[in-house]
C-alpha cells in the first residue's frame, strides 16, 4: 500500500488469488500507518509505546494521545503549517515559542494550557504572513486546541482524548504487536 512497487511475475498467470495478510502483517501495517502519519521513526515510537504501557489507562489510547501531543503535530493542527513534515521543519528551525520560550524540538509534548505562538522574529516571513489577513486559510481545529482567527497564537485548551483522533486506526493491533 505505501510505496511498494507492483511487481509483475509470470508465475501462476491469471490467478486472482491475493494472499491473506497474516495477523502480524495486519498489526505491522497499523503501526506503520501511525508512524507514517506523524513521521516518527521506530525507536522513538517504541519508546512512546513503553511509556504508554507504563501509564495508567488504556495503552492504545495513551500511545495515540502521546503522538498527537507532539509540538510538530500541534503546529500542523493549528494550521501554522500545511503538512506535518513542514510543521516539523518549522519547529526545528525555531519559529515557535511555547509559553514564551523558544522550543525547537518537534517531539516536545504540549500540556493543557500551553500557549503556542509564532516567534516575533518569524512573523514577517512570507509563510506566516499569509496565515493572517483576508486570504488566511480556514482551519478546522480539533476540539482540544484554540486559535484566534487571524492570529499567530494558539492555546492547548485541554489534552486530546482518543475521540479527538480523526483518522482510522486500530490501536489495539499496535499494542498486540509490541506486547508479543
Amino acid at each position: 500500500v505505501m510505496g511498494y512497487s507492483k511487481k509483475t511475475t509470470n508465475r501462476n498467470p491469471g490467478s486472482q488469488m491475493k494472499r491473506k495478510k497474516s495477523e502480524y502483517g495486519i498489526q505491522l501495517a497499523e503501526k506503520q500507518k501511525v508512524k507514517f502519519i506523524y513521521g516518527i521513526l521506530e525507536k522513538q515510537f517504541h519508546d512512546y509505546y513503553e511509556k504508554a504501557a507504563a501509564a495508567p489507562g488504556k495503552t492504545g489510547d495513551n500511545l495515540l494521545i502521546t503522538v498527537e501531543r507532539r509540538l510538530d503535530n500541534v503546529v500542523y493542527r493549528m494550521g501554522f503549517a500545511m503538512t506535518r513534515r513542514q510543521a516539523r521543519q518549522l519547529v526545528s528551525h525555531a519559529h515557535f515559542t511555547v509559553n514564551g520560550k523558544k522550543v525547537n524540538i518537534p517531539s516536545y509534548q504540549v500540556k493543557a494550557g500551553d500557549v503556542i505562538e509564532v516567534r516575533e522574529s518569524s512573523r514577517s516571513s512570507a509563510k506566516f504572513a499569509k496565515l493572517t489577513g483576508p486570504e488566511a486559510p480556514v482551519v478546522a481545529l480539533p476540539a482540544w486546541l484554540n486559535r484566534e482567527t487571524g492570529s499567530l497564537k494558539g492555546v492547548v485548551a485541554k489534552l486530546p482524548e482518543r475521540s479527538d483522533i480523526d483518522y482510522e486506526v486500530a490501536e489495539h493491533l499496535i499494542v498486540e504487536l509490541y506486547s508479543k
